[in-house]
C-alpha cells in the first residue's frame, strides 16, 4: 500500500485529450530517477501495463532477449529467421543496433555467459531508460504515490539522473543511406520448391514526422492496400504473379519500408521483383488517381478512429515508439492528440505525392531478397545438426555430460525456490466489483424475440419500428461512434459436395462484378465504393463469434452509412456475378498460398488434427489447407474446361447459404442515434421466403468424424517438416460438450491453475527449456480437451513433463497452494474481462452467449460463483477424469509436426503412452486428400 500522501517527485510534462476519441493522455517524469510514465485513460474493464526499455546492443549474443526472459519468465529457445536477418545485415552496418538479432543467433546463444547478461542489464535497465505505460482507467494520484514509494527503495542502488547516459537508438550511430540497389537470392529449407517469397526493404522518413509517416501509410495503402490498389490489382488480380502484396513500415529514426510479394513461383522470383518496380515507375510517370488517393486518406482516418476506440495497443504502440525515438519534451507525443496531419494531406497536389513517392520508393535504392526454397538445404541442415551433436557428445564425453546435467539440475533447483506465502499475501486480489465492465444493453426484433424481449429503453426504441421485418435481429447498445454489423449464416443446408468451394466463395464474395439497374459493374468499382462507405468489411468463418461451423459477414461503418452497409450486404448476396476471370484469379491466389501454409509447423499440426476429427460435412475441414491443396487444383482444371459447371456449383452454394432461415443478425451501435434500426433491413429479405422457421446452428460436436467422437483409435500422426527446426504437438481427447455440464467449473479452474504464468506446466515445460509453450484447452462446442506443445526441441520430454506434473497433483505429490488457486480464479475473471474489453466485443459477448451458446444472461455470473466454490477434490477429479486421458493410449489422438532430425525422437511419445497407439509418418507433400 502507498504511504501517506506527500509531494510527488514525478513532474507532469503534459496532459491532453485526443480530439478523435474519448481518451486523455498524461505524461510524467521522475526528477529523482529519470523514470518516465505515460497514462492513456481509456474506459474499459482492464488496465494494460507495459514496461518499455530502449535496449540497444551491438552484437548477436542474444543478451536483450535472454535478459527479458530472465527478468520476467525464464529462458527459452528462439527460432531464427534467415530472410529478415539477411535484410538487416544489408540495411545496417556493424555499428548500428538495428543490424543485430536481439534474440541471438544460435552459435552465439550457445556461448552466451551470465556475465555478459549482467553487463547488459547494468547498462540498459536503469529508471532513466524506462517508461511505464498504462492504458485503461487509472487513479493517477495513487499511481504516483506507489511509484514514489518504490523509488524510495531503489534510490541508493541506481545511477543519478545526471550520470552520463547515451540514449539508445537516438544518440547512437545512425545508418547511412543505401548507396545502391542490391538484389540477392537467399535459400531456405523446403521440400516443396515450387513457390518462393520476395522481401524488399528501403529507408523511409523519420518516424517523428507525423505528416510524412501519415503520407507513407496512405501511399502504401494506395499502392498495395486492397484488390483495387495498383500493385495488388495488376500483379495479383490480373497478372497472377503473386498471391498477395504485403506492405508496412517500421517506426525508427530512419523508418524502414517493407514490401513483400508472397506466393511467387520460384522460377519467376527475379521477374516479379523487376515487374514490381516497373509498375511503380509507370505509376509515378503519370498523374495519380487523386480521387482514390483521397479515398485512401479518409479510409486511414476512419481506421485510426476505430482503433482508438477498440484497441488498447493503439495507444501503447504509439507511446512506446515515442519513448524509444521521440523528443523528451513531449512534443512528438502530443501529435497523438490529433489527426490534423490527414487534413494537411488532403491539400497535397498530385506532383507533391509523386515527388514523395520518388524520394522514398520509386527512385530510392533498396534491398531485394529473393527467397528460394531448397530441398538440398533441408538435407544439409539435418546432416550438419547430426554432425554437430555427435561432435559435441564426443568432446564432452560421459563425464562432461554428467557434469553439465548436474549443473543444469542445480540451476533448476535454484530457479524453483518457492516464493514465501507471506510475500504473495502482500497483494490481495480485488473483488470482481472493482472491474468496470462495459455495459451493453440488449434489444431484439423479429425472430430474435423468441429468445425473449428485454425490458429496457433500447427495446422500446426498437419496438417503435414497424413489426413487418421478421428477420432475426439482435441489437447491442453501446456508446460507440461506429456501427458493427454481423450477419451470422448457418450452413446446415449446404450440400457436402459444395463445402470445398467455400474458400473460393469467401475470397470472391467482395471481389466480383455486380449487376445494378441492368448494368454490369466491374469488381474494381465495387471494391472502390465499398472502401468509400466502410471502415472494414469481410466474409469469413464464424469462429470469432463462437460458431466455427458457420460463416459471418461483417461490416464496420459510421452511423450515417448504416443503410448503405445493409444495401451492400443485399447486393453482394444476390446481385453479384460469378465471373470466370475473377474465379480464375481467386483459385490462383489460394493455390499460391498453400506452400506457405504448409511451411508452418503449428498450422500444419492443426490442419492434420482437424482432418482426423472432422467429418465430411465440417466446414473447418472443407476450408483447411489439406483439402484446398487437392480440391483447388481439380477446380482450376474444371474451370478451364467446364466453367459453367463450376459457376453452377457456386450458384447452388449461394442459394443454400443466403436464406431467411439461415440468417441471424447482430447490430452493435449507439442504437438511439441510429436511423431506422429495424426498417433498414427490409430490403435484404424482400425476395426471401420469410415463413420458414429459423434453423438451429450447427454445433462442433455435430460435425465430428467417428475418431472425433471417440478419440483414441486413430493413433499418432508424425509429420517431418524440413521448414521447421523444432516440434509442435497436440493431443486431443473427449471433454464436456454442454455449457451447463456440472464438471465445467472444476475443469476451468484446473486448466487455469495448470496453465498460469510461472505455474505448474510453465515451470515443468517452458522453465526447463523443453518448449516455448505448452497448455491445456477445452472446446465445449466440439466436446474436446487438448494438450498442445509449441516449438519444442524435444517434444517427447516435453510431453512426459506435462503428464508428470498433472499426475503429481492428482496423486497428491504436489500440493495446491491457496494463492495459486486464487490466481487461477482471478485469471478466469480476467479472461471474462478480455472477452468484453471493447465496446464492440462487449456487444458481441452477449450475442455469443445468448444466440450461439444458448445460455441466459446470468450464465457467467453463476459460473463465476461456482468457480469460486470449487473444492480441491473437484479439481483433482477434473484432472484425473478429463485431462489425464490426453496422455493415455486408447483415449486420445495425437498429431506432431517435427524437424526431420526429430522424427525418431518424437516416435518415443508414441511408445511412452502405450502400444495401442499407431505410428504414422507422412511427408508434407503426401498430406493431401485422395
Amino acid at each position: 500500500m502507498p504511504s501517506q500522501t506527500r509531494k510527488s517527485h514525478f513532474r507532469t510534462i503534459q496532459k491532453f485529450k485526443t480530439d478523435y476519441a474519448p481518451v486523455s493522455i498524461s505524461q510524467y517524469v521522475s526528477e529523482r530517477t529519470g523514470m518516465h510514465v505515460v497514462v492513456a485513460d481509456q474506459k474499459g474493464p482492464k488496465v494494460q501495463g507495459y514496461f518499455a526499455l530502449a535496449t540497444e546492443i551491438f552484437d548477436d549474443s542474444g543478451s536483450p532477449h535472454t535478459l527479458e526472459h530472465l527478468v520476467f519468465m525464464g529462458s527459452k529457445s528462439y527460432q531464427y529467421k534467415g530472410l529478415l536477418d539477411k535484410a538487416r545485415r544489408l540495411l545496417y552496418p556493424e555499428n548500428v543496433g538495428f543490424r543485430y538479432e536481439t534474440g541471438g543467433l544460435m552459435p552465439n546463444l550457445r556461448v552466451l555467459t551470465a556475465d555478459r547478461i549482467r553487463e547488459f542489464h547494468k547498462e540498459m535497465y536503469q529508471p532513466k531508460n524506462l517508461c511505464l505505460v498504462l492504458v485503461g482507467e487509472v487513479d493517477e494520484e495513487n499511481l504516483l504515490q506507489i511509484l514514489d514509494d518504490f523509488e524510495d527503495t531503489i534510490i541508493n542502488d541506481i545511477p543519478p539522473p545526471s550520470a552520463p547516459f547515451k540514449r539508445p537508438w537516438v544518440e547512437s550511430a545512425q545508418p547511412p543511406a543505401i548507396a545502391k540497389t542490391i538484389v540477392e537470392t537467399i535459400e531456405f529449407p523446403e521440400e516443396d520448391e515450387s513457390m518462393g517469397d520476395i522481401l524488399i526493404a528501403m529507408f523511409g522518413p523519420d518516424c517523428n514526422s507525423a505528416i510524412e509517416t501519415a503520407a507513407l501509410t496512405v501511399l502504401l495503402t494506395y499502392l498495395a492496400g486492397s484488390s483495387v490498389s495498383v500493385l495488388e490489382n495488376i500483379m495479383v488480380e490480373k497478372e497472377e504473379l503473386a498471391s498477395a502484396i504485403y506492405q508496412n513500415w517500421d517506426a525508427r529514426p530512419n523508418s524502414v519500408i517493407w514490401i513483400q510479394p508472397s506466393g511467387v513461383a520460384t522460377d519467376k522470383l527475379a521477374h516479379v521483383e523487376q515487374r514490381l518496380f516497373e509498375i511503380l515507375r509507370e505509376v509515378n510517370s503519370k498523374p495519380l488517381d487523386m480521387k482514390y488517393m483521397s479515398d485512401c486518406i479518409g479510409r486511414e482516418k476512419r481506421r485510426i478512429k476505430s482503433q482508438a476506440e477498440s484497441s488498447s495497443s493503439f495507444y501503447a504502440d504509439g507511446i512506446i515508439n515515442d519513448f524509444l525515438f521521440g523528443k523528451r519534451d513531449g512534443s512528438t507525443l502530443k501529435d497523438m492528440g490529433t489527426l490534423s496531419e490527414f487534413d494537411s494531406l488532403e491539400k497535397w497536389s498530385d506532383e507533391k505525392w509523386r515527388e514523395f513517392m520518388r524520394k522514398w520508393i520509386t527512385d530510392a535504392p533498396h534491398i531485394s531478397l529473393l527467397g528460394t526454397p531448397s530441398k538440398s538445404m533441408s538435407e544439409k541442415i539435418k546432416a550438419d545438426e547430426e554432425a554437430r551433436l555427435a561432435a559435441r557428445r564426443k568432446e564432452l564425453g560421459p563425464e562432461g555430460l554428467a557434469k553439465l546435467a548436474e549443473k543444469l539440475k542445480d540451476a533448476i533447483a535454484k530457479n524453483e525456490v518457492e516464493i514465501p506465502n507471506s510475500l504473495l499475501q502482500k497483494w490481495p486480489v480485488p473483488g470482481v466489483e472493482s472491474i468496470h465492465f462495459i455495459e451493453s444493453i440488449t434489444a431484439r426484433s423479429g425472430q430474435a424475440k423468441k429468445l425473449g424481449a428485454p425490458s429496457n429503453r433500447i427495446q422500446q426504441v426498437v419496438d417503435k419500428q414497424a413489426s413487418d421485418v421478421p428477420l432475426f435481429l439482435q441489437f447491442e447498445h453501446v456508446p460507440s461512434n461506429f456501427v458493427n454489423i454481423i450477419v451470422l449464416l448457418g450452413t446446415s443446408q449446404v450440400a457436402t459436395e459444395h463445402r470445398p468451394l467455400l474458400p473460393l466463395f469467401l475470397d470472391n464474395f467482395f471481389n466480383t462484378p455486380i449487376m445494378k439497374d441492368g448494368k454490369k459493374i466491374d469488381f474494381e468499382t465495387v471494391v472502390t465504393q465499398l472502401e468509400q462507405d466502410t471502415v472494414s468489411y469481410s466474409m469469413n468463418g464464424g469462429g470469432r463469434i463462437g460458431d466455427a461451423e458457420g460463416l459471418a459477414i461483417q461490416f464496420q461503418v459510421e452511423p450515417e452509412k448504416y443503410a448503405a452497409a445493409i444495401e451492400w450486404i443485399r447486393t453482394m448476396m444476390f446481385d453479384s456475378l460469378f465471373d470466370e476471370t475473377r474465379l480464375k484469379a481467386g483459385i490462383a491466389k489460394i493455390l499460391a498460398d498453400i506452400p506457405e501454409e504448409k511451411r508452418s509447423g503449428n498450422s500444419m499440426m492443426y490442419a492434420v488434427d482437424s482432418m482426423i476429427h472432422g467429418d465430411k460435412d465440417s466446414n473447418i475441414v472443407a476450408r483447411g489447407t489439406l483439402v484446398k491443396a487437392v480440391y483447388m487444383k481439380r477446380l482450376k482444371n474444371l474451370l478451364a474446361n467446364e466453367p459453367a459447371t463450376v459457376i453452377g456449383w457456386l450458384e447452388a452454394l449461394r442459394k443454400s447459404l443466403f436464406t431467411f432461415e439461415s440468417m441471424r443478425t447482430l447490430v452493435i451501435a449507439d442504437i438511439e442515434k441510429l436511423p431506422n434500426p429495424v426498417q433498414a433491413w427490409k430490403p435484404l429479405i424482400a425476395g426471401l421466403d420469410t415463413t420458414k422457421e429459423l434453423l438451429p446452428l450447427v454445433k462442433g460436436k455435430d460435425r465430428l468424424s467417428p475418431d472425433g467422437k471417440n478419440p483414441g483409435n486413430y493413433g499418432a500422426v508424425i509429420v517431418p517438416m524440413p521448414t521447421i527446426d523444432s516440434s509442435f504437438l497436440i493431443s486431443s481427447a473427449k471433454g464436456p460438450d454442454d455449457y451447463n455440464d456440472p464438471r465445467l467449473p472444476a475443469l476451468m479452474v484446473a486448466i487455469s491453475f495448470l496453465d498460469s504464468v510461472e505455474g505448474p506446466v510453465w515451470t515443468a515445460v517452458r522453465g526447463t527449456g523443453l518448449a516455448y509453450g505448452a497448455n491445456f484447452r477445452k472446446d465445449t462446442d466440439a466436446g474436446h480437451v487438448s494438450f498442445s506443445i509449441y516449438r519444442s526441441p524435444d517434444v517427447h520430454r516435453a510431453f512426459i513433463a506435462g503428464k508428470k506434473i498433472l499426475e503429481s497433483y492428482i496423486d497428491g505429490t504436489a500440493k495446491f497452494e491457496d494463492h495459486a488457486l486464487e490466481g487461477a480464479v482471478s485469471q478466469i475473471v480476467c479472461n471474462l474481462a478480455d472477452e468484453q474489453a471493447t465496446m464492440s466485443r462487449a456487444g458481441q459477448f452477449h450475442f455469443v452467449n445468448g444466440v450461439v451458446k444458448g445460455v441466459d444472461d446470468e450464465y457467467d455470473t453463476r459460473m463465476l460463483k461456482r468457480v469460486r466454490e470449487v473444492k480441491v477434490e473437484e479439481i483433482k477429479g477434473a484432472m484425473r477424469e478429463i485431462l489425464l486421458p490426453l496422455f493415455k493410449a486408447g483415449s486420445a489422438n495425437l498429431v506432431a509436426t517435427v524437424a526431420p532430425i526429430m522424427k525418431e525422437c518424437t516416435g518415443k511419445v508414441v511408445v511412452s503412452i502405450g502400444s495401442a497407439y499407431y505410428h504414422h509418418y507422412y511427408s508434407p507433400s503426401r498430406l493431401n486428400l485422395t
